[in-house]
């Protein structure tokens, strides 16, 4: 039986000699028992702790075994229920287990019977947890298609991605260092009709300019010295896609005239090639520069810039939409301890200097200090000694008459109303995402009507 050890078990009876026997026996086989002698009790248990599989009576005063089944499937559909009652019948038995229940037990069980039952149960509710567990980390591993806020900023951002997504139009996408340009353009793309076709990401600040106009144009075998095969460029494995060039504001003068061919043609020339390639692709841009001010300085072409200035969205830094980092780091914070294997919260004290901070790296910089205090944390809470120098330095050198922080309880309000919005209004996905419990949500939610 060592495959079921720990699994935490809610035994629900109005009769306590009941419930002292049958703990007895399954603490025996190592399972952790929890005890409620009615439904109401149960339920609070449920709110406040993981229950991996329940044990009710049928019949007990005031809400009755079913009720307690119709609560558990409404609110936690993956913890088996298992009846056992001496009040038996054909007719209850199958009407439990025609409604989902795992089992029906007719007092006084065959305990033998009993204990494989709920391993199997217990197994099932393992086996289901390890899905979600999956499943959200196939969603991290789509991260970048998603775009986390929930202030006007960020939802004027959301109606411009919605309103051009499907069009052919080009869009430049400006913004800081670490705003989440590239995320948008996911977005963008991931949200268009054009989303089984290729996403072609193309970092124009990496590469010396001819090295990228070989990688975005492609050369034919000979072209030079080292090129033994033909390689296709970025805008042919871009076909009826869409390519995105980061920080195009870094391109070359020779490389923006032959991006502007590309633009106004429609087509392509390998290096080392004369013929000439036909393209069908959706441009995306993005910089962190004033493309206007490089204008007047000569850096870059104004032909182009209008090209690629067809419908412009600007991002704006972290420390322009904090009421955003409640939620930015709760998620960030559930990717790092699912990650991990941890459960970790965020010490006020932390919180407070979040959002004094001016995050000069933006969101890059916030998701990287989560995931450093993940890692480093010891204990259940991050505290500033987990943070990167730069953060234990400013919160040193706060002085707390020049303090403009918001208080605690307003910054979880405004995490709890970004949370609404981004769930709309599930509020059993919105304590997920806040990693709190239902019950601790009601009581916020009541207090923020108070």
């Amino acid at each position: 039986m060592s495959e079921v050890k720990n699994g935490r078990v809610l035994l629900v009876d109005d009769e306590l000699n009941a419930l002292k026997v049958l703990s007895a026996i399954l603490r025996e086989e190592g399972y952790q028992i929890l005890q409620a002698q009615d439904v109401d009790c149960a339920e609070k248990l449920l709110a406040d702790e993981d229950i991996d599989v329940v044990i009710t009576d049928l019949k007990m005063p005031g809400k009755d075994g079913m009720q307690l089944f119709d609560y558990i499937s409404g609110h936690y559909p993956d913890i088996p229920v298992i009846f056992l009652t001496a009040y038996g019948s054909v007719d209850s038995a199958v009407h439990a287990i025609t409604r989902g229940a795992f089992y029906y037990f007719i007092k006084p069980p065959d305990y033998k019977k009993l204990k494989g039952i709920l391993s199997r149960a217990l197994e099932q509710r393992l086996l289901k947890k390890e899905i979600e567990v999956l499943k959200n980390r196939l969603e991290m591993g789509r991260k970048s298609e998603n775009i986390i806020g929930a202030t006007p900023e960020m939802l004027k951002i959301f109606e411009s991605v919605n309103a051009v997504k499907d069009s052919l139009c080009s869009v430049l996408i400006c913004g800081e260092t670490g705003t989440g340009k590239e995320a948008i353009a996911r977005s963008l793309h991931f949200q268009s009709i054009r989303s089984a076709r290729p996403f072609v990401a193309v970092n124009c600040a990496a590469m010396p300019g001819g090295l990228l106009e070989s990688e975005l144009f492609g050369y034919e075998k000979g072209a030079f010295t080292g090129a033994t095969t033909r390689r296709i460029g970025r805008f042919e494995e871009a076909a009826d896609g869409t390519i995105f060039l980061d920080e195009i504001g870094e391109l070359e003068m020779t490389l923006q005239a032959k991006l502007l061919r590309v633009l106004q043609e429609k087509e392509i020339e390998r290096l080392g090639s004369n013929r000439n390639i036909p393209v069908n692709f959706r441009l995306i841009c993005s910089t962190n520069r004033d493309l206007i001010s490089e204008i007047s300085k000569g850096n870059f072409r104004e032909d182009l810039y209008y090209r690629i200035h067809v419908v412009r969205i600007n991002i704006p830094p972290l420390r322009e939409r904090k009421d955003d980092i409640p939620l930015l780091t709760s998620s960030f914070l559930k990717e790092y301890c699912a990650r991990e294997d941890k459960s970790l919260e965020i010490s006020s004290d932390v919180m407070d200097l979040f959002y004094l901070y001016p995050w000069p790296g933006n969101i890059r910089q916030l998701k990287n200090t989560i995931e450093r205090a993940a890692v480093l944390a010891k204990g259940k809470i991050i505290s500033v000694r987990e943070l990167p120098d730069e953060l234990r330095q400013f919160a040193g050198q706060r002085d707390a008459s020049s303090r403009t922080v918001k208080p605690l309880r307003e910054l979880e309000f405004a995490a709890i109303r970004s949370a609404l919005v981004e769930c709309r209004g599930n509020k059993s996905k919105v304590a997920q995402m806040l990693g709190i419990s239902r019950k601790a949500l009601y009581k916020r939610l009541s207090e923020m009507e108070a």
